[in-house]
């Protein structure tokens, strides 16, 4: 059987010039003399563009992730057209390339769709493997890199293997430019990033990890730690915005029976029981440890839960407490000590 001629040729496509003075890398595949083009979303300094080899001739990261892409895109295009070969299937450079841009079977998995997937399943197991938090953070996390590609690339979803180190380091400066982030909340967003790529990896839906070779590294944070005096004179100030009021008591709750936020937000009548001598405990399972607590109920925490207990969604919903989201009792508690 006569064998099907296979080339592949990266070059500048020449014309109008980005506006940053480089040009578009362009793609080219050619099966028996018919061919295709596509223009990468990726461009150059014409200046560093080595034609002969096909690369960049630039030391920087820039010219060193370009050299990467071709190199990795060299290589899946050829294991493209040698499997259709194998297979015997029909081969055209348009077959080649459809495949190769994720239009067929496996290769059509996108980075939003597996992540909403991936939320979806997180979401299911809330309470179970999961806290509503964490999949908060993952759904804000997916939010983003969708605001990311809307941005950058002008379109709705990207292609899994369209994933490489450059577009990780793009949503590491949109995160600290665009939505102000600090270096550890940067973190856990890439984190979460990084555990929907692994799972793209491990089911064979990409062939390279784009997050080879990247470190992050946290930020020592020092806490500060209120006095007594200073609490004492937060315990006695008096707000006249009922939601600042509302901030105050459940972060003197938190620091009375030292109780993390989402233990305080799930807490519930059932979870208060008296022991043989008559005195009030808290006793319930932490939601990161699973490890049961036993905490004595003191006077100012049981004032805070009098005041509260009539309370229309406390009653609602069965808790001691209206606690509101995480990230607005953050805001306010701000608010709170600006006052």
């Amino acid at each position: 059987m006569k064998r099907n001629v296979f080339s592949i040729l990266f070059f500048l496509k020449k014309g109008q010039p980005m506006k940053n003075g480089e040009m578009p890398v362009c793609l080219r595949i050619n099966v028996n003399r018919q061919r295709v083009e596509i223009r990468t979303r990726r461009s150059i300094d014409p200046k560093l563009w080595c034609q002969a080899k096909e690369r960049s001739r630039g030391r920087d990261r820039l010219s060193q992730d370009l050299n990467h892409y071709i190199e990795t895109s060299r290589v899946r295009l050829y294991q493209i057209f040698e499997k259709l070969e194998r297979e015997e299937k029909a081969v055209s450079a348009k077959i080649v390339l459809d495949i190769f841009n994720g239009k067929t079977e496996n290769s059509q998995r996108t980075l939003l769709g597996v992540f909403r997937e991936h939320n979806e399943q997180c979401r299911q197991l809330i309470g179970i493997d999961y806290v509503a938090i964490t999949v908060n953070r993952y759904d804000l996390c997916c939010r983003y890199l969708g605001e990311l590609i809307s941005k950058e690339y002008h379109l709705e979803d990207l292609p899994l293997k369209e994933i490489d180190n450059e577009f990780i380091r793009k949503f590491e400066l949109y995160l600290k430019t665009e939505r102000g982030c600090a270096q550890n909340t940067v973190i856990r967003y890439m984190k979460a990033f990084k555990k929907v790529i692994n799972l793209a990896i491990a089911n064979d839906w990409i062939y390279r990890n784009p997050f080879a070779g990247i470190r992050f590294h946290e930020k020592e944070v020092v806490k500060e730690v209120l006095t007594k005096e200073e609490l004492q004179i937060m315990i006695q100030k008096e707000f006249s915005v009922p939601r600042l009021e509302l901030v105050r008591d459940v972060f003197i709750f938190c620091t009375f029976t030292g109780l993390a936020f989402v233990d305080v937000s799930q807490l519930k009548p059932e979870h208060i029981v008296k022991d043989n001598k008559g005195k009030l405990w808290i006793r319930k399972h932490r939601q990161k440890t699973k490890n049961i607590c036993n905490i004595p109920l003191l006077e100012i925490p049981q004032i805070i839960l009098d005041k509260y207990e009539n309370h229309p969604i406390c009653k609602k919903k069965g808790l001691c407490l209206p606690v509101m989201a995480n990230q607005k009792m953050n805001s306010y508690l701000k608010e709170t000590a600006a006052i």
